[in-house]
């Protein structure tokens, strides 16, 4: 089989293939995905020492709602129900986001550190995610899905930088001088 283009669409109308199923299947799996880290971010919140990665925490929250609401779209973009598929992956790291709060000190730069930490384990994830489904989805020809998931990728990629900057900025010194 020769290779597509980038550019060239594979099948614009792919109503039934594997790899559709495939699509479908893993936005279901992003969609659990999204549904339980919104769940888990208010508790990431609350256990924040900092101010500013505790407002960061509610507004990547805010943020995650629109992205369900989005996926929604991609959903009946797709004519599928929107559903999701336990995401083993996100389940694994919202656990250790809950275990690093176990395990450290409240009011403690180290738990700030461990939060940042949890909070980009799960974005690295969801960038991960997000740049494959994009891609997938262009080479379906479903370029209106396409642009959707790339809005939900961009906004993945600036919490990322956010919690990188909380890190830098202070949350890591203080937590190595505890």
């Amino acid at each position: 089989m020769e290779a597509k283009s980038k550019n060239q669409k594979v099948n614009p109308k792919m109503k039934s293939s594997k790899f559709r199923e495939f699509f479908i299947d893993e936005l279901k799996d992003i969609y659990w995905a999204e549904h339980a880290l919104a769940e888990a971010l208010p508790e990431m919140a609350a256990a924040a020492t900092s101010k500013e990665l505790a407002k960061a925490f509610q507004k990547h929250m805010k943020e995650t709602e629109g992205q369900i609401r989005v996926l929604d779209q991609v959903f009946e973009l797709m004519n599928e129900k929107a559903e999701g598929k336990k995401c083993d992956a996100m389940a694994g790291l919202i656990k250790e986001a809950k275990s690093i709060i176990k395990d450290t000190e409240k009011d403690s730069f180290t738990r700030d550190a461990g939060l940042v930490l949890a909070g980009q384990k799960t974005e690295h994830y969801e960038i991960a995610s997000y740049g494959t489904l994009v891609e997938f989805a262009e080479q379906m020809g479903e370029s209106k899905v396409a642009k959707l998931l790339q809005k939900i990728l961009d906004e993945e990629k600036k919490t990322d930088i956010t919690l990188t900057m909380l890190s830098e900025s202070g949350v890591n010194e203080g937590a190595v001088q505890e």
